[in-house]
């Protein structure tokens, strides 16, 4: 198993292994975001005693809860309810018919006549005596009154004047409702009992009046109110849930510099990790992840563009040099961004993926635009681990996609600043949207500058753009459309030189242009590239311009007083002869690789035939181009139409017939002779390109109209 994971790795790392150019690298940039954002999430631990005074001021690196200091607020809440109380009303309404009760029975005493036992006479009533009726009424009474209410009480009402009587019951029974109904418990009963007292001294009632009621006081204020356990405990409950968590904030400051440390700012150090080494790996441990998933996908959309045959050193290097600097650019503005400014709003993220839009591709654009995003988040979250600058990410990818959605139709380096433009415009829009997202309250004059940033940096994107194109084009070799028009200048120093050195092959070169340009777009493959690959294509015809039956205009054909293989090895030589002349001016490697395969490996027949009439053994490999047979859509199409052209041309009488025929039978010819087995053309993609040719050949020769001749007179 080790023998087999080792044979693996060998195979990943050696210098000539795909997976080899990609890993290192993507090792490499996975390495510097590490570095990059390492202080982003890593906090420094102080080594720091109790009541010493702080050399710097410190704050949080993290938002956290002081559960300690919660739960001490909390039980100091719960602490401060008082009890819960519920007022009885059965018992006041008891007291109320009690005193109802010795009312009613003294009044009934009035209403009878009662006999003494001490009358001598037989049927003489004998009014009875105070101490009588007050036995009379203990016996009436209910025992609840006559045990609690003492004689000389009942005595003193028994002599309130009948006219005083109703009068004094309703102030009593009004003393007694206003003592009791807020609640009478142990603790205030004398204060209820000296209430109801100081409500009948101060009526008008008489003094023996007043002092019979205020006996009675005594009896009738009692504990009305109870200890509620239920009510208490969801008070108690209630103010728990009160309590906010005691929560120390990421960028808070804990101590001041030359603040004393107390015990409390010591343990609140503690909590947030301040004093704990071993704590703050976590963080490091989350960006080493999070650098990995990163890496991971750009190693991904790199094996991808490898597939597709869109992998070179030049792709590499500027995958690697644009992400490297886009970062740079993130963490210098970083650097001077505080919270209460927003910098990042200046930032020319955009300046990345306009480069890679126009060097590489828009996938792979659109992907690192949303990686450069996260990054971002991180870069801009003021040193504060655990927390990520949402709003910076936002505005990163909206910028960027702004950038890659408006820059279209590259004709010339203005198209970049078109797409600044554009770019200001999202920009704006989404300070906007923070601005009016926030609850915080904004000036105009804070509009104004956070959008003025806002579109300086969609300007500094473009303006920076364009700067630093160049410098990816000539010193990586990399081809982008600004980069194509150029070279399709007819002032190019190749170009002058094919225009008057074969001025044939020139025209040529522009018609065969014109087919692979419509082709190629029609199948989906770079029209551009096509059209000035076959501008160049016949560069080496220009060594021996005359030896091209194109270029030989009022002379003998060179070819009639030479050798069948002397003939071919000059007309073979013209893809490599002009390759190399590419080469010297520095041209891409597309233009250069188009040069020498549009004629792949296929055979000169004209000449191999002529000299197989006289030596039948000749051998075909000494007729045959040496290739390389096409190897894209762009090459093999040229290959293609290089031929129709020079076929068309020959026609005397191009008919739509004859151009159907024509076309037909190099398509077909190319494909048994396998020039096209190495390129990723399809089946159905043939047709296509079978059917653009033909029609905008039929273009081209279209029939005229034949206008008469003046005869002669």
């Amino acid at each position: 198993m080790k023998k087999k994971m080792m044979l693996v790795i060998k195979y990943i790392f050696r210098p000539t292994s795909k997976w080899f150019s990609i890993l290192i690298p993507v090792i490499g940039l996975g390495i510097f975001f590490f570095l990059v954002t390492l202080n982003n999430v890593h906090t420094e631990v102080y080594d720091i005693e109790r009541f010493n005074s702080a050399k710097e001021t410190i704050r949080s690196p993290i938002t956290i809860e002081n559960e300690q200091e919660t739960q001490r607020k909390t039980r100091e809440a719960v602490q401060s309810v008082e009890d819960r109380f519920s007022i009885s009303a059965e018992v006041t309404e008891e007291r109320e018919e009690y005193i109802e009760e010795i009312f009613d029975a003294i009044e009934k005493l009035k209403d009878e006549e009662f006999f003494s036992e001490k009358s001598d006479i037989e049927d003489t009533p004998v009014p009875l005596t105070n101490q009588e009726k007050v036995q009379r009424l203990q016996q009436i009474l209910s025992s609840e009154i006559s045990e609690e209410v003492s004689n000389e009480v009942l005595a003193q009402l028994i002599e309130i004047p009948d006219s005083d009587r109703d009068e004094a019951k309703k102030l009593f029974i009004s003393s007694i409702k206003n003592s009791m109904e807020t609640g009478v418990r142990t603790e205030n009963l004398q204060s209820a009992i000296s209430n109801a007292k100081q409500i009948i001294e101060y009526s008008d009632m008489d003094t023996d009046t007043q002092e019979a009621l205020t006996q009675l006081t005594e009896f009738a204020v009692v504990e009305n109110s109870f200890f509620d356990v239920e009510k208490t405990a969801n008070a108690r409950k209630e103010a728990a849930s009160s309590v906010e968590p005691v929560v120390t904030r990421a960028g808070e400051i804990i101590v001041r510099e030359g603040q004393t440390i107390t015990n409390e700012i010591y343990e609140e150090m503690a909590l947030v990790g301040l004093l704990d080494n071993q704590r703050n790996m976590f963080p490091i441990i989350g960006l080493g992840l999070l650098v990995l998933l990163i890496s991971s996908v750009i190693a991904y959309e790199m094996n991808r563009l490898a597939l597709i045959k869109k992998l070179d050193r030049g792709t590499i290097v500027s995958i690697f040099v644009i992400s490297i600097i886009v970062i740079i650019l993130m963490k210098i503005v970083s650097l001077y961004t505080t919270q209460g400014n927003q910098l990042f709003l200046v930032v020319p993220v955009a300046t990345g993926v306009l480069l890679i839009k126009q060097l590489i591709h828009e996938r792979t654009a659109i992907i690192l635009a949303a990686l450069y995003a996260i990054l971002g988040t991180i870069i801009f979250n003021n040193q504060i681990p655990g927390s990520l600058n949402v709003e910076a990410g936002m505005y990163f990818f909206f910028s960027q996609l702004a950038g890659i959605f408006f820059l279209v139709n590259v004709k010339d380096r203005l198209a970049i600043l078109k797409a600044g433009v554009g770019m200001a415009f999202v920009n704006a829009v989404t300070v906007l949207l923070f601005l009016f997202l926030s609850f915080e309250k904004y000036s105009l004059s804070d509009i104004f500058i956070q959008s003025g940033f806002a579109v300086t940096a969609a300007f500094l994107s473009a303006v920076l753009t364009i700067g630093l194109l160049p410098f990816f084009e000539t010193g990586l070799g990399i081809l982008s459309d600004i980069k194509l028009l150029q070279l399709s200048s007819p002032n190019h120093p190749l170009l002058k030189k094919l225009l008057t050195e074969a001025p044939g092959t020139y025209h040529h070169s522009i018609m065969v242009a014109n087919l692979s340009e419509t082709a190629c777009e029609a199948v989906g493959a770079n029209g551009l590239l096509a059209r000035v690959g076959a501008y160049y294509h016949d560069i080496g015809k220009t060594v021996r311009a005359s030896y091209f039956i194109e270029n030989q205009l009022s002379i003998n054909n060179p070819h009639d007083v030479l050798a069948p293989k002397q003939s071919a090895e000059i007309i073979i030589s013209h893809p490599y002869d002009g390759a190399a002349m590419l080469k010297n001016h520095r041209l891409p490697k597309e233009i250069i690789d188009i040069a020498k395969e549009h004629h792949g490996t296929t055979l000169l027949k004209y000449f191999y035939y002529k000299d197989k009439d006289t030596n039948k053994h000749v051998k075909e490999e000494y007729y045959r181009y040496p290739g390389p047979k096409p190897q894209t859509k762009e090459s093999a199409i040229i290959c293609i139409c290089d031929s129709v052209e020079a076929a068309v041309r020959s026609l005397r009488e191009p008919t739509e017939e004859k151009i159907e025929e024509i076309v037909s039978s190099i398509v077909n010819d190319r494909m048994m002779d396998g020039q096209l087995d190495e390129t990723p053309l399809t089946l159905k993609e043939l047709k296509i390109i079978h059917r653009t040719i033909c029609d905008t050949l039929k273009g081209i020769f279209h029939s005229r109209i034949q206008y008469p001749m003046k005869e002669a007179k």
